[in-house]
């Protein structure tokens, strides 16, 4: 697994309405150019955002991620509050 790859990934979908048409139109070919594991592609293409906090990946980052996904803010903290629930 890599973090900073995770993360990278993450910021540029942020900053970068090219980056989020292509993940939009092909997320894991995407994700392949930043050689994610399979495990990473799979849990961000389902957008596991527990087990993307639990991974490591810095709430400001997910926050807008969730928002592309269609996630809103309750379901949002939903998933950070139970995730941080399991890290203790």
């Amino acid at each position: 697994m890599s973090l900073y790859l995770v993360q990278k990934l993450f910021y540029h979908l942020n900053v970068d309405p090219k980056v989020r048409s292509r993940f939009q139109k092909d997320a894991e070919a995407l994700c392949a150019e930043y050689r994610l594991a399979p495990e990473e592609i799979a849990t961000i293409k389902e957008a596991d955002l527990a087990a993307l906090y639990r991974m490591g990946v810095h709430p400001l980052l997910l926050r807008p991620f969730a928002t592309l996904k269609g996630i809103g803010m309750a379901d949002y903290r939903r998933a950070l509050a139970g995730a941080d629930k399991e890290r203790r």
